[in-house]
């Protein structure tokens, strides 16, 4: 399947941060009745939930369109009207860095 070690780990830190990570700092939110009465280690924990979640999907979405890119420069000066599918291409590891920032969003709520 993914044959690559940093492929592997970005990939796994990625689905660690989009799924796990939000995951507890929303049990963590659930637990206290006021939102006023909130315990500062539960802000903190939510702080870094998001920040891992936004930076991991940035990270992972720069590794995605740099193998893209580079791949994608080649194809164009061997075929050159493929060049829509390469933008479109470019443009599809955008969509995990809006995911992120819309996970770390919510995870702020």
């Amino acid at each position: 399947m993914i044959k690559n070690r940093l492929a592997k780990w970005v990939f796994g830190s990625t689905f660690f941060a989009a799924l796990v990570v939000p995951a507890i700092a929303l049990a963590a939110e659930g637990e206290t009745a006021a939102p006023a009465a909130e315990d500062p280690k539960v802000g903190i924990a939510k702080a870094a939930a998001a920040a891992v979640a936004m930076s991991v999907s940035a990270f992972s979405a720069a590794y995605a369109q740099a193998r893209i890119g580079s791949a994608g420069a080649g194809t164009l000066a061997e075929r050159p009207e493929v060049g829509t599918n390469i933008i479109v291409l470019q443009a599809l590891p955008e969509i995990i860095v809006l995911l992120g920032f819309v996970i770390a969003f919510m995870v702020m709520q």
